[in-house]
Protein backbone atom coordinates (compact mmCIF):
# COMPACT_ATOMS: atom_id res chain seq x y z
CA UNK A 1 0.00 0.00 0.00
CA UNK A 2 1.52 3.47 -1.07
CA UNK A 3 1.74 5.98 1.81
CA UNK A 4 -0.63 8.70 1.56
CA UNK A 5 1.47 12.18 2.52
CA UNK A 6 -0.83 14.89 3.81
CA UNK A 7 1.05 18.76 3.17
CA UNK A 8 1.01 21.27 5.69
CA UNK A 9 -1.22 23.97 4.92
CA UNK A 10 0.18 28.17 5.11
CA UNK A 11 3.50 26.69 3.78
CA UNK A 12 5.45 29.33 1.75
CA UNK A 13 7.26 27.63 -1.28
CA UNK A 14 8.87 24.87 -0.67
CA UNK A 15 8.74 25.23 3.05
CA UNK A 16 6.55 22.29 4.58
CA UNK A 17 5.93 19.28 6.71
CA UNK A 18 3.95 15.90 5.73
CA UNK A 19 2.39 13.43 7.65
CA UNK A 20 1.39 9.94 6.54
CA UNK A 21 -0.03 7.09 8.65
CA UNK A 22 1.36 3.43 8.43
CA UNK A 23 -0.14 1.04 10.63
CA UNK A 24 -0.19 1.88 14.17
CA UNK A 25 2.52 4.48 13.56
CA UNK A 26 2.48 8.52 12.21
CA UNK A 27 5.32 9.22 9.38
CA UNK A 28 6.33 12.96 9.63
CA UNK A 29 9.08 14.73 7.03
CA UNK A 30 10.20 18.03 5.94
CA UNK A 31 10.42 19.40 2.15
CA UNK A 32 13.65 19.62 1.66
CA UNK A 33 14.45 16.09 3.51
CA UNK A 34 11.99 13.19 2.36
CA UNK A 35 14.11 10.63 3.02
CA UNK A 36 14.60 11.46 6.99
CA UNK A 37 11.30 10.32 8.21
CA UNK A 38 10.19 10.26 11.93
CA UNK A 39 8.33 7.84 12.95
CA UNK A 40 5.55 8.23 16.01
CA UNK A 41 2.89 6.73 18.12
CA UNK A 42 -0.58 8.51 17.60
CA UNK A 43 -0.11 9.63 21.63
CA UNK A 44 2.97 11.42 21.15
CA UNK A 45 1.65 13.43 18.34
CA UNK A 46 -1.36 14.09 20.29
CA UNK A 47 0.52 15.43 22.93
CA UNK A 48 2.94 17.16 21.03
CA UNK A 49 0.03 18.72 18.68
CA UNK A 50 -1.23 19.60 22.43
CA UNK A 51 1.92 21.41 23.49
CA UNK A 52 2.05 23.60 19.89
CA UNK A 53 -1.29 24.44 20.57
CA UNK A 54 -0.95 25.87 24.53
CA UNK A 55 1.60 27.97 23.23
CA UNK A 56 4.83 25.55 24.42
CA UNK A 57 6.45 26.21 21.73
CA UNK A 58 5.42 29.53 20.40
CA UNK A 59 9.49 30.91 21.47
CA UNK A 60 10.97 28.48 18.62
CA UNK A 61 8.42 29.84 16.09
Amino acid sequence: MEIQWRKSSGAEGNAYVELAEQGDEILLHESGKQDVVVRMTRSKLEAFLGGAKGGEFDDLA
